[in-house]
Order: C-alpha cells, then sequence, then structure tokens
C-alpha cells in the first residue's frame, strides 16, 4: 500500500471563505487571489471552491492560461503586471487585466502594437515600498497611461503593509485619498487582513474598493493570528494534511526520543511515529508541543522533525481511554474524521512562520485528494 499520508482539499471550505469576504464587504467585487498554485492548493483544485468570484488574481501568464483553460472567462489580474514586452500578446490573446508599477511597464505599453485597447491597474506605494509609483509620482503615471491609445481603462490599486497589525491602514489610506480622489476609475485596495479587519471606515479617511483582493483568508488561515483564530474569523481550513501511525514505542522515564536526544521523558509514557516529516513539508523546526490531533484528540509533538517521520505523545490518548494504535489517524492541520479543527496558524506559529508558508510547502511526494463533500 502506499505510504499513509495524505493532504485534502476542501472546495466547500473555500466557497465558504469566499463568502465570508463578501459579508465582511458586501458592495465590492471579489478577486479571489490564486497565486503560488492557489498557495499550495493547487489551481485546478480550488477553482471549484472559488468560481462563483468575481475574477481571479494571480501572478503569472501559465496561471493564467490554465485558470482560462478551466472555462473561466471572466476577468483574471496579473498582481505584477508584465515582465517583458512580448507578454503583452498574450494579455491580449487571454484578455487579461495587469498591474502596472513602474515607468518601464508603461514604456512597454507605448510600444506595443494593439487594436484593442488593455485594462490596467496603476499601483501606488503608498508605504509598502516594494511595487508602485510614489504618491508623487503617481498622477504622472496616470497621465502617461489614460494618454495611450492602448490602454482601455486605468482603475487604481494599493496594497497595505499593516493591515494585520496595530499600525493599520490610515497612513497609507490617507495617501491613497489623498492624491486619487478626483481621478476617475476603479479601486482595489484592501487585501485579506484589511476585508476583515477594516470592513467599517477607519478614522482619517473613507476604505472604498470596489474590488476586494482576499488571499489567505480564502484557504482557511487567519491574516492576523494569533490575534484573532481562523475560527473567530469564522473560516474554515481549505486544506487537511492527515497521516497515520506507522509504528508505537513505550519509553520508562529518563528515555530520550528522536535525533540529538531533545526530548527527554519525564515519566513512562507511548509514543506514537508518524509517517510525516520535513520532505513531506512539515517543518523540520516546529519544537516537542507543536500541536497535533491524533484520532481527533488534540496532543503534542515530541522530538525532533525527521526527513520522514515525526513522534508524538499519546498520553492525553491513553488518559482519555482512546485506542490509538498502529493505523491511527493523525492530523497534521486541518479537520480531523470527527470533526476537531486544527489551525495551521497554530502549527505554523509553533514553527515561528505563518500559514502562507505551510500551505505553499506541500512537498510533491504527498498525494492530494479533492474532497467530494
Amino acid at each position: 500500500m502506499p505510504r499513509p499520508i495524505l493532504a485534502t482539499i476542501h472546495p466547500a471550505a473555500l466557497q465558504h471563505n469566499l463568502e465570508r469576504c463578501r459579508q465582511a464587504v458586501p458592495d465590492a467585487k471579489v478577486w479571489a487571489v490564486v497565486k503560488a498554485n492557489a498557495y499550495g492548493h493547487g489551481i485546478e483544485r480550488a477553482y471549484p471552491g472559488l468560481r462563483s468570484a468575481d475574477g481571479f488574481a494571480l501572478l503569472d501568464l501559465d496561471e493564467a492560461e490554465r485558470v482560462r483553460a478551466l472555462g473561466w472567462r471572466g476577468p483574471i489580474l496579473l498582481l505584477e503586471g508584465v515582465f517583458e514586452p512580448r507578454d503583452l500578446e498574450l494579455c491580449s490573446r487571454l484578455d487579461l487585466w495587469h498591474t502596472v508599477h513602474c515607468e518601464e511597464q508603461i514604456d512597454m505599453l507605448a510600444a506595443h502594437k494593439t487594436n484593442v485597447g488593455q485594462r490596467v491597474f496603476l499601483k501606488m506605494n503608498s508605504g509598502m515600498n516594494r511595487l508602485g509609483f510614489t504618491p508623487g509620482q503617481f498622477r504622472s503615471a496616470w497621465s502617461r497611461l489614460n494618454a495611450l491609445s492602448q490602454v482601455a481603462e486605468v482603475s487604481l490599486m494599493t496594497h497595505f503593509s499593516d493591515a494585520d497589525g496595530a499600525r493599520g491602514i490610515t497612513y497609507q489610506l490617507d495617501a491613497f485619498n489623498r492624491v486619487t480622489q478626483d481621478l476617475p476609475g476603479e479601486r482595489s485596495l484592501s487585501n485579506s487582513a484589511a476585508t476583515l479587519r477594516h470592513s467599517q471606515p477607519p478614522e482619517g479617511g473613507e476604505l472604498a474598493s470596489d474590488w476586494i483582493r482576499p488571499g489567505i483568508v480564502l484557504y482557511g488561515s487567519a491574516p492576523d493570528h494569533p490575534l484573532h483564530t481562523s475560527a473567530q474569523w469564522a473560516l474554515q481550513p481549505g486544506m487537511t494534511l492527515a497521516s497515520k501511525l506507522i509504528a508505537v514505542q513505550t519509553i520508562d522515564t529518563g528515555a530520550s526520543v528522536g535525533y540529538g536526544s531533545t526530548f527527554v521523558a519525564e515519566q513512562p509514557m507511548r509514543i506514537g511515529v508518524v509517517a510525516c516529516g520535513y520532505a513531506d513539508g512539515y517543518p523540520r523546526v516546529c519544537p516537542s508541543g507543536t500541536p497535533v490531533l491524533v484520532a481527533g484528540v488534540r496532543t503534542r509533538l515530541v522530538g525532533r522533525v525527521s526527513m520522514d517521520m515525526i513522534t508524538v505523545d499519546l498520553s492525553p490518548l491513553d488518559a482519555a481511554g482512546v485506542a490509538a494504535g498502529i493505523g491511527a489517524e493523525v492530523t497534521l492541520w486541518g479537520r480531523a474524521a470527527n470533526g476537531t479543527l486544527l489551525g495551521i496558524d497554530e502549527v505554523a506559529q509553533a514553527a515561528g512562520t505563518l500559514g502562507y508558508e505551510l500551505m505553499c510547502a506541500l512537498a510533491l511526494r504527498v498525494p492530494v485528494q479533492v474532497d467530494a463533500a
């Protein structure tokens, strides 16, 4: 039989999370962000749960072609725009909208031979300091674009750097509104954190998005964990990573577990060995104490993560009278068979990272299925 590890994608959960975003900003259209292969879920697997979106936002032309191949005929937005002049030809053929964030991209458009005007989102660098025109450059860039026959419509966008934290969005929102207040065109401002945390206009500015751009929340991760959990935001996990116990050891007080003997038993205990390791995408840096579900019962990782195995404490199951031997279900993140949830953000926090990274790091050797429920 194959090695007992499996990732399951839940389209119904993705659809639920999309509707959760609509509830937060009911007057806005939704770009479903499916960059990074739908945050590791797989564009083709995620599409059935996200097809009720108003558009798809992604990173490159290959992803755009895949979405079109699925039968999507609505808007598709390239979040980083084009990278070279010939990309504009495919934008025309696939009817793609694309971001413009630098003068070189405007130059490409100006030299592009086309009879069909393109839809572009002009990006402001309102404080993130990655992509976009500064507030002082923005109107000049808008004037250049607006004068081009190759451009059918100019929409406006920015990206918030601190929507998930204490600094918030007001300083960037003020900069954006000050420069764009009299410019025409649709606006796209809110990422996942802004969609859930700042759906009401904050003090000092009006947050008016014609389009919102939820990403991580679509896949069931809280954008501001640990301040809020995914359950507190009423999100459902889009992915479950599960395995099984392949061995059980009974160890005495003072016995160690795993490489480096980093875990030493303080009392006699049973240890379960799980078919999952860092070669599957489970973070090697997860320490002892990282939460795990065995047979739907919450327990903890003990010892170091190996390439192909982890070890878990079976004491909580023994105390609860839950039998757990070889073949018992182990949930690394997501939803156990009994309905118990283990948020991916909890595992990520233990590893000192974010749920984004765990989703995107799922290894190719892990088989993936789509939940038909």
